[in-house]
């Protein structure tokens, strides 16, 4: 089967504390931080949007991999704030990375597992040889309405993944999909910011999806928690990343680190990728990993994934997850609410 030839990411430079957000609307700040194990997130600048993160996402994928962009046949960008409701954010990122013409591309949209989706496509154009290689892409810069409890998880980041049969540093056993009409978080066209089903959003929608996906997973392969070293999970927060994680059997060493939440916020699309991306630059070979996606909407992708011997000659490459995490600059509300675009005059409207 196809496995991961390179993988790359990237996180804004800038952050807000959980404790500035909760002091404007007089939250109690370690109530929320508790509820939700988040401490902070991640802000991009006003020059950041999806297109820029999966650029640069790309391009670190691009220096481990080590392959000529013309080789690469598909590109997929998966996201909920692609910055054009009519224009690919897919064609900007093969412009940006010197890809070839004689490519497909598309940009993928379903909440927070287009990502994933957009790793399962080129799995099977590259298992079916209808590609040599394949980019995926899960990126977003999501959005919170001011006071909302959106707003304290809702942040920015992505990871890209180059997917190819040929000096792989991690191969896929298999994957498996959980998907019903679900809708438990939307957004209507026009609208800036989304409408969630707040305690609807657990159990019938979260929970069912991540847990069902899990265990068919585990019964296509005929696994459980304890074959897997890592484990990684779609993280609206911490708490729910936890609970699903123990639900299913994982141990903290497990899940500990892929769950970038508490330090990053909930990058959307971005998430499970981040997360695997984090546990891969660790990960040593023969590690064995499963990673579980979810999207509003709803549905989840679980992946089995072994980890082999390239991976300690490519994982230096580009930078990782930690060096982005502990790369920051705080800021205050005002200059979050600036960047965030919350602050609009009225009579204004933007083209």
């Amino acid at each position: 089967m196809a496995g991961i030839v390179g993988y790359g990411v990237y996180i804004p430079f800038y952050r807000i504390k959980v404790e500035e957000i909760a002091k404007v609307w007089g939250d109690d700040p370690r109530a929320i931080s508790r509820g939700l194990v988040v401490q902070e997130k991640s802000v991009p600048s006003p020059d950041e949007d999806t297109a820029t993160i999966s650029v640069e996402a790309a391009r670190n994928s691009l220096k481990r991999a080590n392959i000529d962009p013309q080789k690469i046949g598909a590109i997929y960008v998966g996201s909920e704030s692609h910055p054009y409701a009519v224009k690919p954010t897919a064609t900007i990122v093969a412009d940006a990375v010197a890809a070839a013409p004689e490519l497909t591309a598309a940009d993928l949209e379903f909440a927070c597992k287009a990502g994933t989706a957009g790793i399962q496509v080129c799995m099977g154009l590259v298992d079916s040889d209808a590609i040599e290689y394949g980019l995926a892409i899960g990126a977003d810069t999501a959005q919170g309405a001011p006071s909302d409890a959106l707003e304290y998880t809702a942040s920015a980041g992505g990871a890209a993944y180059v997917i190819g049969k040929n000096n792989t540093l991690a191969d896929f056993e298999g994957t498996y999909s959980f998907t019903t009409d679900t809708p438990d978080f939307y957004r209507r066209e026009g609208k800036p910011y989304p409408r969630h089903g707040g305690r609807f959003t657990g159990e019938p929608a979260y929970f069912k999806h991540v847990l069902s996906a899990a265990k068919g997973m585990f019964e296509k392969m005929g696994t459980d928690a304890s074959d897997y070293d890592h484990a990684v999970f779609h993280q609206p927060n911490g708490k729910f990343y936890i609970r699903a994680a123990r639900k299913l059997g994982f141990n903290e060493d497990q899940y500990q680190t892929g769950l970038l939440t508490p330090y990053i916020g909930n990058t959307y699309s971005g998430a499970t990728p981040l997360g695997l991306a984090a546990v891969l630059d660790i990960a040593q070979p023969g590690d064995r990993i499963m990673a579980v996606s979810y999207g509003s909407g709803a549905g989840s992708d679980a992946f089995s994934i072994t980890v082999n011997d390239d991976i300690e000659q490519k994982r230096d490459l580009a930078p990782k997850v930690q060096e982005l995490v502990e790369n920051k600059s705080y800021v205050d509300y005002a200059v979050y609410a600036k960047f965030k675009g919350k602050l609009r005059m009225a009579g204004l409207t933007q083209h």
